[in-house]
């Protein structure tokens, strides 16, 4: 879905002869499998709590049980030549501190390159319900999700970022990212455009929900109190909405790149 959406790229940051790759939560290895595809010369590493990742992959391709919360990563200061996450929504304490950490890790020159959606659903045409905004359900049970999903977050222990795509531009260029670029598109909910393109991508979309909707929720609404069966009675609502080819609802895909400075960078600014 994200490929589609990056015109069939799997990274935007000008990459020239790397020879070290860092993916953060890298799920079921996917994205360092198609790394190596185009940089075979290239250590591509990716990282995760859990080694849920095939063990037949490219030569080049190693995995690795990592957190990168951890104050101390296991790498040298100034070490890859990128590192990249993808699809980190509700899953850290704080997105800015392994930013923070990355920084610390990347070469000068080298690049950092965050994929990430803002799970919000926006509408363009008036099609979508509003939010209820007085504490009630609403009539498009998507937001509802949304809220219930940021309010588990805030309440966690450790406490979780539900909603980091927006803010990360701004974090890296606090750490000291430079050329920071954000590019931004449309990932519809389902396939109700009539545009080929955002039709198939709404159908990888729709899928995705479909498909892991129960297992984005348990956690977080269990630790708001609620049962089990309390969960299920409403993902049905929310799987009904997520159906609903009448109402044009998307949401925002965020690829953001940034750089660290080289040495004579920092004293010019300075």
């Amino acid at each position: 879905m994200f490929k589609l959406a990056m015109g069939g790229k799997v990274f935007h940051a000008p990459l020239r002869d790397p020879k070290r790759i860092l993916d953060i939560g890298t799920g079921s290895g996917i994205w360092p499998m198609d790394m190596a595809a185009v940089f075979p010369n290239a250590e591509i590493i990716g990282t995760d709590l859990s080694p849920v990742q095939p063990t037949e992959v490219p030569p080049n391709v190693h995995f690795l049980v990592d957190d990168a919360t951890e104050e101390e990563w296991m790498w040298d200061s100034d070490h890859f030549d990128l590192i990249h996450t993808g699809h980190m929504t509700g899953s850290l304490p704080s997105f800015r501190r392994v930013l923070r950490q990355a920084f610390k890790h990347l070469k000068p020159g080298a690049y950092m390159e965050c994929h990430e959606l803002d799970p919000k659903p926006k509408c363009d045409d008036g099609t979508m319900p509003p939010e209820n905004l007085d504490g009630g359900y609403s009539a498009y049970a998507i937001h509802d999700w949304v809220d219930l999903s940021v309010r588990s977050g805030r309440q966690s222990d450790p406490p979780r970022q539900f909603r980091i795509a927006h803010r990360i531009a701004q974090w890296m260029k606090d750490i000291g990212f430079v050329d920071v670029e954000q590019r931004l598109s449309k990932i519809p909910i389902n396939p109700w455009p009539e545009d080929e393109k955002l039709k198939a991508i709404g159908a990888w979309s729709e899928s995705n929900w479909l498909d892991a909707l129960s297992g984005w929720s348990y956690k977080p609404f269990l630790e708001l109190g609620w049962s089990k069966p309390e969960i299920e009675v409403f993902l049905v609502d929310v799987r009904r909405s997520i159906q609903d080819r009448s109402i044009h609802a998307y949401m925002d895909f965020y690829v953001v790149t940034g750089r660290k400075p080289l040495p004579n960078e920092l004293k010019t600014a300075s």
